[in-house]
């Protein structure tokens, strides 16, 4: 007797389980195909590119907002913000009521990088999405994930 998904109790259907498999490798293809491009045009990963587009969005910010605003791991945040630091393209300052916070923003080389860094980036897009779906079907591949984060809508 087989036993699917179905008939387990706190399993997955198989098509529920088809589809993460897809979303993942998905996920991991266009990732690739982005840090490629990156390394490509000589820029650094594209973790640099978001933690200085979420200092221009809402800088300067705390260690911890930057981290949860990026799902990073404490430890791994602090090694990117210490190289960040050291290379000039941002900078930390301590928080005058706390002496453990930090604030971080970007200067301007961080800033420059940044813009040189998008159209790169979005051309990475373009070749990860737009070659490969038609505008309504990236429009609904959008909504499809939207309904699948938990994130605020950008």
């Amino acid at each position: 007797m087989t036993v699917t998904a179905d008939a387990c109790p706190g399993s997955c259907t198989e098509v529920a389980e088809r589809a993460w498999v897809q979303l993942i490798r998905a996920h991991r293809s266009a990732l690739c195909s982005v840090e490629k491009a990156l390394r490509a045009a000589e820029l650094p990963p594209l973790e640099w590119y978001d933690v200085l587009l979420e200092l221009e969005r809402e800088g300067p910010l705390r260690s911890r907002d930057l981290q949860e605003r990026l799902l990073l791991a404490q430890y791994n945040l602090s090694r990117l913000v210490d190289r960040m630091e050291a290379e000039g393209l941002i900078e930390r300052t301590r928080c005058s009521d706390d002496a453990r916070c930090q604030w971080i923003r970007t200067t301007t080389a961080g800033d420059a990088l940044r813009q040189r860094m998008w159209p790169v980036y979005a051309d990475a897009i373009r070749t990860a999405v737009e070659s490969r779906l038609t505008k309504p079907q990236a429009a609904q591949l959008g909504e499809l994930l939207a309904r699948l984060s938990n994130c605020p809508k950008a």
